[in-house]
């Protein structure tokens, strides 16, 4: 039988030879790029990817549009699966999301509570089911220990009471001996509610000057700023001196029905709020506000990180505050930059 030339011709032997090192080429390249998918999957700081399930609570202002926006971006940029879901200001969808986190098995639970009372049960589940909670934004009042890990978010308790603080200095300045405060609350029981309605108190407890005539809910919520005003000036009128409102929304709602009255925002009346979006820094600019404390939403950096650590096993910070400020008609007001929400 005549034998091939096959594997015994030379140029056989030249291609196969050539296949060979192209073969090892394209193998050492894939490696390369499946080790390089690892690690970029594993986000910019190099951590594990986890599953992160967070709750939010609505949509209700720039500043939680803001936030919302901030959480999406730093999971993204942490190589972190982010499992979403907007409760819509209503605590029995906190709740249910919480219930779904739970079933689905994510490593970590975030939620920012609409209100402080009510978590227990949930969270007990959590708890069972090993899975560590972080609270986001606003805390919880319980009297079960362990069933969350910290508190990521402001200082709403010293928020107030710098607001309390620049109106001191703003009578002191206007040589005022007697001042009228309306304040509009935030959601009756939810946390930035309750210590900024503190912080301010505790803030002004020893000025004879001052007297809150009245404070009343508006839910954090433009409109209901803006029927809160609108009631609270059919009932004290021009005796009104200083409106303090819990957030800018409602302050943004409340300025156009007192300029509805013939009265001038940041003139005839002190306009004291809490946030520092850019719409509220725009007022400001204006006259139209006095003082605004700033309450920052970027925390999606600090909620990453906490997150990571958790599922690494490691121990965090009960509690974690972002630095904060307060922009006022004291400063030079064209030095505050874009505040991008």
């Amino acid at each position: 039988m005549k034998k091939s030339q096959g594997e015994d011709h030379p140029k056989f032997r030249k291609n196969n030879g050539i296949f060979r090192s192209f073969r090892a080429i394209l193998c050492l390249f894939l490696a390369v790029s499946l080790i390089a998918g690892c690690q970029n999957g594993a986000g910019q700081k190099g951590e594990p990817s986890i599953l992160l399930g967070f709750s939010q609570i609505g949509s209700e202002s720039a500043w939680r549009l803001g936030n919302t926006r901030d959480i999406e971006e730093q999971a993204e940029n942490y190589g972190v699966s982010l499992m979403f879901e907007n409760a819509n200001q209503k605590q029995e969808n906190q709740i249910a999301a919480i219930r779904r986190f739970i079933a689905y098995q994510v490593d970590v639970i975030a939620f920012s509570p609409i209100v402080e009372d009510g978590w227990d049960n949930v969270l007990l589940e959590a708890k069972e089911a090993g899975i560590p909670v972080i609270l986001v934004d606003r805390d919880i009042s319980t009297e079960q220990e362990g069933l969350t890990t910290c508190l990521i978010g402001a200082d709403f308790y010293k928020e107030g009471l710098m607001a309390g603080e620049y109106l001191i200095r703003k009578a002191d300045s206007l040589g005022l001996d007697h001042l009228n405060i309306v304040e509009i609350t935030g959601t009756d029981n939810s946390t930035p509610m309750r210590q900024r309605q503190a912080g301010f108190a505790d803030a002004i407890a020893n000025d004879e000057r001052m007297v809150i005539l009245e404070s009343i809910d508006g839910d954090f919520i433009k409109s209901r700023g803006e029927e809160c005003m609108r009631s609270l000036l059919e009932k004290y009128g021009d005796e009104i001196d200083v409106v303090y409102s819990h957030n800018d929304e409602m302050t943004l709602g409340a300025l156009p029905e007192i300029e509805k009255k013939g009265l001038i925002p940041g003139k005839d009346i002190i306009i004291i709020s809490i946030d520092g979006g850019q719409d509220a820094i725009d007022v400001l600019k204006e006259g139209k506000i006095n003082c605004v404390v700033e309450c920052t939403p970027k925390l999606g950096k600090e909620v990453m990180e906490t997150a990571i650590k958790l599922k690494a096993g490691e121990k965090v910070e009960g509690i974690i505050h972002p630095e904060e400020q307060v922009f006022s008609d004291e400063m030079n007001l064209s030095e505050i930059g874009p505040r991008g929400y």
